[in-house]
């Protein structure tokens, strides 16, 4: 079973505070990118898993969806997202996503963000959205950087020359990695990018775009603090088709 560490009061409060959590999509600084690979929501069924807050299930609705259901492994964020949610478009269930369930062909779109590296068994739950994709479907989806994810202990340093550095073990010994993070503990499941595009296609899936993301010149003006994020990307954002 996925690790509920949403769940846990003080992981929860944390979380509460951070920019995304708070201002939604607009403070998501990738967000954009993955828009870009969202096809015209009018009439879409669409499946919205870790929703969190249900920021991206409102958005959904707003924009057409003929029904929006957002899946979360925490009763606490699914919680906030209910109470926050005027659209009746969207409706919420709680599931754990490594055992979730859907009916074959009944969706067109799948989207998840900075939720997949927290499973274990994300092979299995890729087959079952590939299933549950009508034929032409997509999915899109973002997770930690493989290079985020990577390090036994994460964290920058400074090199001699006073720059910032990321530091990089173990990459290709894919695995559980535990960090503290918000909270002590936490889970995240390390894929190789290969591994990511690996189960894509064994899942019957025909990529279709990959992004290492990181910030631009725009964004790294409006937040000069975003500067060293240039080092190595933080994100792996891909879409991918159902034939």
């Amino acid at each position: 079973m996925t690790q509920n560490i949403y769940d846990d009061p003080g992981f929860f409060a944390g979380y509460s505070q951070l920019p995304r959590s708070v201002h939604g999509l607009e403070a998501a600084p990738e967000w954009p990118a993955l828009r870009a690979q969202l096809p015209d929501m009018t009439g879409l069924r669409v499946l919205d898993l870790g929703c969190g807050f249900g920021w991206f299930c409102r958005w959904a609705a707003q924009q057409g969806a003929a029904w929006v259901r957002g899946v979360d492994v925490s009763d606490r964020m699914l919680d906030r997202a209910r109470r926050e949610t005027a659209e009746l478009a969207v409706t919420y269930a709680q599931a754990d996503l490594e055992r979730f369930e859907i009916a074959p062909g009944s969706i067109d779109l799948a989207y998840s963000s900075l939720a997949f590296h927290y499973l274990e068994n994300l092979g299995g739950l890729l087959k079952t959205i590939h299933a549950a994709l009508t034929p032409g479907g997509r999915i899109v989806f973002s997770v930690e950087h493989p290079i985020f994810t990577a390090p036994s202990k994460p964290g920058w340093s400074e090199s001699a020359a006073g720059t910032p550095v990321w530091p990089l073990d173990s990459y290709l010994s894919e695995g559980p990695r535990i960090t503290d993070w918000l909270a002590e503990g936490v889970v995240k499941q390390h894929r190789t990018i290969g591994a990511y595009l690996r189960l894509l296609i064994e899942a019957g899936f025909a990529p279709r775009w990959l992004e290492e993301w990181g910030p631009d010149a725009a964004q790294i003006s409006k937040h000069p603090d975003w500067a060293k994020e240039r080092e190595r990307p933080a994100f792996l954002l891909v879409a991918a088709d159902r034939p």
